[in-house]
């Protein structure tokens, strides 16, 4: 087996395990008898459990930010951007349920930039932007856009932490369900929402 190879079984390896039992929950020694190797060999190419789980999650994040970024972009109607999100978010989950696992669990040597609620932020700037756009072209203040923006991008996450977990209904279904919420609630924006007064 090349270097290259090694170093991805022991990713592939990793990455299970990680998935399966957290970052506390592996050990080095255990990835290193899933590989059939030694524990010096692990070392060798990582430095330790921290440099593989590291490389696993940026790998993680630069594909869950891609498949949002890409459905994001070019998104005429904030209808769409709803519909997108929840899909690119359901269809990642059930295309990697490892790399999910382990993006939605927080780890102590997780850094600030490869954490799941870092990359929810980073999804967050941009659909703030979107329905700022879409907040000035209805009459609606864009200065709130930033809360919808969270709230959204919330739900979305929410919604598919359960759903990685239930796996019903279909990721269709659901995104469905989350379209009609949050479409019929955006599209009844009122321009100054105000609370009931109490009595």
């Amino acid at each position: 087996m090349t270097a290259r190879e090694r170093r991805e079984q022991l990713l592939t390896v990793s990455r299970a395990l990680f998935a399966e039992k957290g970052f506390e929950g592996a050990s080095v020694e255990e990835i290193a008898a899933r590989a059939d190797v030694s524990k010096p060999v692990v070392y060798e190419h990582f430095g330790g459990k921290e440099g593989i789980y590291a490389v696993i999650v940026d790998r993680e994040v630069e594909a869950l930010l891609g498949a949002l970024t890409g459905a994001l972009s070019q998104v005429a109607h904030p209808r769409q951007l709803v519909e997108r999100a929840a899909m690119a978010l359901l269809g990642y989950i059930e295309a990697s349920p490892d790399g999910f696992r382990i993006l939605a669990r927080d780890s102590p040597v997780a850094q600030t930039s490869g954490t799941f609620s870092s990359l929810l932020g980073d999804v967050s700037a941009q659909v703030e932007g979107l329905l700022a756009d879409q907040f000035r072209k209805r009459g609606l203040n864009p200065s709130v856009a930033p809360i919808y923006s969270q709230m959204l991008v919330g739900m979305v996450a929410l919604t598919g932490q359960h759903w990685a977990e239930v796996r019903e209904p279909s990721k269709e279904v659901v995104a469905s369900h989350l379209v009609n919420l949050a479409w019929n609630g955006l599209h009844g924006l009122e321009r100054r929402p105000g609370l009931p007064s109490e009595h």
